[in-house]
C-alpha cells in the first residue's frame, strides 16, 4: 500500500478540517494515511502534504530535507509565494500527483555555524533566510562581511538579512532585496535599514562561505526561518555556506516563477 504524509498547521482549523478530508479521500484511493512525524520517516512516504501557508510549508520542507521526502505545498494563508497550489483546487491537483504527472524542485538550502567565543559551536540548516537585527534599546549595529575569508563589506544597519532565493520573496523582499528566481544557485546579502550609501544588497556565488562578524555594537539577535532568537556578541562569528540538503518541492507545471511573481505582487501594467 502507497502511503502519503500530511503536515498540519495546528492553529488553524482550515488545516486539520483539510487533513481530515484528505484522510478519507486518500483511503478512498487505496492510500494509508499518516500524520505522526515518527510514522512518517520511519515507515516511509511517497510524498508530504503541507496544510497551511508558506510557514508551514517551510517547516515541512525543512525537516522532510534529510529523508529526500518531496513536498506539497497547499495554501491556506495569504501570500503563498512557495505553495504550489490553492484550497479551492486540491483535489484535481492530487489526481494529477497520483498519476505521477509531476516535478521535484531542488531547493537551495543554507548551513550556518555559530562560533562562539568559548570554542562551542551551534549548527541551524534554513530554507529561507538568517536574519541579524539590533536589539531594540541599541543604536545601529555594524555588521561585517567577509567572502571566502577575505573583509568584503561593513553594514552599519538596523540589520542584515543572508537568504537563499526562495527568501528572496519572503522578508528579504519587504527590506529592498531583488526577487531571485529560485532556479539561480545564489546567496542573497541585504541590509535592513542602512545607514550607508555604500552598504549594498548584494548577491553572491552558492560557492561562497560568509562569515558574519559584529563589527560595532555589544550584541544583536539572530533569528534562522523565523526560529531560535539568539545573540550574536562582539568577538563571535556565523559561518554560512550552502547546506548539503535540498528541499524538494513537488511542481504541477501550472505555476511558473514570473506568473507566481505577477499574481502575488498583482503587478498588471501589462495588461
Amino acid at each position: 500500500m502507497e502511503r502519503v504524509g500530511l503536515w498540519t498547521n495546528q492553529s488553524k482549523p482550515e488545516s486539520l478540517a483539510l487533513a481530515l478530508q484528505l484522510t478519507h479521500w486518500f483511503r478512498s484511493q487505496g492510500w494509508e494515511v499518516l500524520i505522526e512525524w515518527n510514522e512518517i520517516i520511519t515507515q516511509g512516504v511517497e510524498f508530504l502534504i503541507s496544510l497551511g501557508g508558506d510557514g508551514t510549508l517551510l517547516e515541512a520542507a525543512r525537516e522532510a530535507a534529510p529523508y529526500k521526502i518531496p513536498v506539497l505545498g497547499v495554501n491556506l494563508g495569504r501570500l503563498g509565494f512557495l505553495c504550489e497550489i490553492e484550497r479551492a483546487e486540491v483535489y484535481v491537483a492530487l489526481k494529477q500527483v497520483l498519476h505521477k504527472k509531476y516535478s521535484i524542485q531542488e531547493r537551495l538550502m543554507l548551513e550556518a555555524v555559530i562560533k562562539r567565543t568559548d570554542k562551542t559551536e551551534l549548527r541551524y540548516t534554513v530554507l529561507n533566510d538568517v536574519v541579524f537585527l539590533r536589539q531594540s534599546l541599541e543604536g545601529i549595529v555594524t555588521l561585517q562581511a567577509n567572502l571566502s575569508g577575505e573583509p568584503s563589506v561593513s553594514y552599519p544597519a538596523d540589520g542584515l538579512i543572508i537568504s537563499t532565493p526562495t527568501g528572496s520573496t519572503a522578508y528579504s523582499l519587504s527590506a529592498g532585496g531583488p526577487i531571485v528566481s529560485p532556479d539561480v544557485q545564489a546567496i542573497l546579502l541585504t541590509p535592513l535599514a542602512a545607514h550607508s550609501l555604500s552598504a549594498r544588497p548584494m548577491v553572491v556565488s552558492d560557492k561562497e562561505t560568509i562569515e558574519i562578524l559584529l563589527a560595532r555594537g555589544k550584541e544583536c539577535q539572530m533569528t534562522f526561518d523565523g526560529r531560535e532568537n539568539l545573540s550574536l556578541r562582539s568577538g563571535e562569528m556565523v559561518q554560512i555556506r550552502t547546506a548539503p540538503l535540498k528541499a524538494l518541492l513537488i511542481r504541477l507545471g501550472s505555476r511558473s516563477f514570473p506568473r507566481v511573481v505577477r499574481e502575488k505582487l498583482r503587478d498588471r501594467w501589462h495588461e
